[in-house]
């Protein structure tokens, strides 16, 4: 029975990867078989939601941390990029990885005050900061131009190569994607992704077993802003312009949109949840006014009758979750204490 259960694993791994890699072929020939530019700058979107999408979700979903504050981040990310390309002359692969780590901070800011919060309370302190974000945008003339944006940031250069088309970028958007994806795996397959289940399941109980909910909550904050921070470079050095208009509240709903439609804590699902929603308002251009009355009525369907979106994650139980975390915690040489501490054991 056992060998059984085995080779089925092995036979669905086996088909999981071939997907996985067959998938991967049609991407990087994509732009060798498309001549039309309009649809490569609506797959490189696509990339940049994937990331988005990614990186909210491992607070939103994993850890059950309601943010809706997300396009703070994206527009942190954006404006440290142009700027540092713009004021500094910093090269683009010095640029990209210091919007991340900018951001990342933003969010550690945002987090040491509010994650002890939850709920709706976290969601209101989340809208708020995405709001005080954009009237700095918006109104800090001296450095961001104001509404006038910052204009002509230049494109992106490896080495002697400039970006002069849109292929360039797409490929380096779909790498930028791929990280991202290879990142949360590594982190939700972890101890520390199991550790923020159990956060999002019953904190509580997650204290009992001795993780530091805070400190879990803190750091997953970090990591989907360093994501979006870069995110956000990537964007300014693609269009070339950045503005306080292209971070609103808006856009940060329609990246929780994505993790909802697409399934909570679901790697596959955000990625799937991105697509749609970036994919259905351009198929839909051709009914003019109407598209996005039809768009929002499809969404409504959607949630209808995939109540926990287009890939769900496969749900365990808390005391399954539990069982998990004290094996590892033995595993590590861990006791836990009556009070949920953690100690070395002898």
């Amino acid at each position: 029975m056992r060998e059984m259960e085995h080779l089925a694993r092995f036979t669905l791994n086996w088909r999981n990867k071939t997907a996985t890699l067959v998938l991967l072929a049609i991407l990087l020939v994509i732009p060798l078989l498309v001549s039309n530019e309009y649809y490569i700058h609506v797959l490189i979107t696509l990339g940049l939601f994937v990331i988005l999408s990614l990186s909210l979700n491992l607070v939103s979903g994993y850890t059950g941390q309601l943010s809706i504050g997300h396009a703070a981040f994206y527009g942190i990310g954006a404006y440290v990029t142009a700027l540092l390309m713009l004021k500094l002359n910093v090269s683009f692969l010095l640029a990209l990885p210091a919007s991340g780590l900018v951001t990342a901070f933003f969010g550690l800011l945002l987090g040491l005050p509010t994650m002890r919060l939850a709920g709706d309370y976290l969601a209101i302190v989340t809208l708020g900061f995405g709001e005080i974000v954009r009237l700095v945008l918006l109104n800090w003339d001296k450095v961001t131009r104001g509404p006038m944006g910052l204009p002509g940031i230049p494109a992106p250069e490896l080495g002697t190569y400039i970006f002069m088309s849109k292929t360039p970028f797409y490929y380096l958007v779909l790498v930028l994607a791929l990280l991202t994806v290879l990142a949360m795996r590594r982190i939700v397959n972890s101890g520390f992704g199991l550790s923020l289940i159990a956060v999002s399941q019953d904190e509580l109980a997650a204290e009992a077993v001795g993780i530091n909910t805070l400190r879990c909550k803190i750091s997953s904050f970090i990591i989907s802003a360093f994501f979006a921070g870069v995110a956000g470079g990537f964007y300014a050095v693609y269009i070339s312009f950045v503005s306080p208009d292209s971070f609103t509240f808006m856009d940060s709903i329609m990246v929780l949109e994505m993790v909802v439609l697409g399934g909570l804590a679901s790697i596959p699902g955000s990625i799937i949840g991105a697509v749609v929603l970036g994919l259905v308002p351009e198929l839909l251009r051709f009914m003019a006014e109407y598209r996005m009355l039809i768009f929002g009525a499809l969404m409504v369907v959607i949630v209808i009758f995939k109540p926990d979106g287009f890939w769900s994650a496969r749900k365990r139980t808390r005391n399954a979750i539990m069982k998990d975390l004290v094996a590892r915690n033995m595993l590590d040489g861990k006791t836990v204490k009556p009070r949920g501490e953690v100690s070395e054991s002898a």
